[in-house]
């Protein structure tokens, strides 16, 4: 064989190496990310009562999958900061999520009443003029004074969500008033209006934090965070508070009962 026949062959070998340990890596990496899933779902769900995950080599033996690939997982849980390795210990769980339902329309101290106590710091409230997308989605006039209210919202001491509100003013303005640090708007509107709330309209999407967010929420700044958009009707169908909620990513979880209909 000619020699520049052989150096192409060889060539040729070499590329066939690196992309078989190209594909080897991509397919440890989809597998650590499937085991993170598994596991993540386990730490959420209070899988390890005990606040220890099991040793590396029983959960490769239970997951089917090597040491290489749990130790990635592990990575992956603990960049979430979701679990931390301790020396000695081995893998513990670090942080809680909690579970924020859908499939209801409650407050966020009616949804997380299980899990303690639910307090607001009422940053900024007073009229303002509404937006034009407020306003239309409101149903007032552009430009009529709403009532907006700013609050940081915390779950046993701990920052959780800023929540900025709109609320038309004529029913807004009894809110001025009232205990706000220690009620959920819901049951003020259903008080002030004499009417039960009766649907809303949620839109859910992961944003990067903003500097005045993540300052607010104790969290990095460009931290994930989810955005909860609701806009929330009476009974008789009047739409009567936007809200616009941005949840630390690290701390609640969304879920929802799903009926299948075509």
């Amino acid at each position: 064989m000619p020699p520049s026949d052989r150096i192409r062959d060889h060539a040729g070998q070499g590329a066939t190496t690196v992309a078989a340990h190209r594909a080897r890596r991509r397919l440890r990496a989809d597998q650590a990310r499937q085991l993170a899933d598994l596991l993540r779902h386990q730490v959420l769900a209070g899988g390890f009562p005990d606040g220890a995950l099991p040793h590396e080599t029983v959960l490769a033996a239970d997951y089917r999958a090597s040491r290489n690939t749990v130790r990635q997982a592990l990575d992956l849980l603990r960049a979430e900061g979701l679990v931390d390795r301790l020396p000695g210990v081995g893998t513990v769980v670090v942080a809680r999520k909690y579970p924020h339902g859908l499939d209801r329309l409650m407050g966020l101290a009616e949804t997380l009443r299980e899990h303690g106590t639910v307090t607001n710091e009422v940053r900024t409230m007073g009229p303002a003029p509404a937006p034009a997308p407020v306003a239309e989605r409101l149903r007032v006039p552009a430009g009529t004074d709403v009532l907006y209210i700013e609050r940081l919202r915390r779950l046993n001491g701990l920052p959780l969500s800023l929540d900025l509100t709109y609320i038309p003013l004529d029913i807004g303005t009894a809110l001025l008033g009232a205990d706000l640090e220690n009620t959920d708007v819901f049951r003020l509107l259903e008080s002030i209006t004499g009417q039960r709330l009766g649907h809303a309209e949620i839109t859910l999407e992961a944003v990067n934090a903003d500097a005045h967010s993540a300052a607010v929420l104790e969290a990095p700044r460009g931290a994930a965070v989810l955005m909860l958009e609701r806009l929330t009707h009476l009974a008789d169908g009047r739409p009567v508070d936007l809200e616009f909620i941005r949840f630390r990513g690290d701390r609640i979880t969304m879920s929802g009962l799903l009926h299948r209909s075509l």
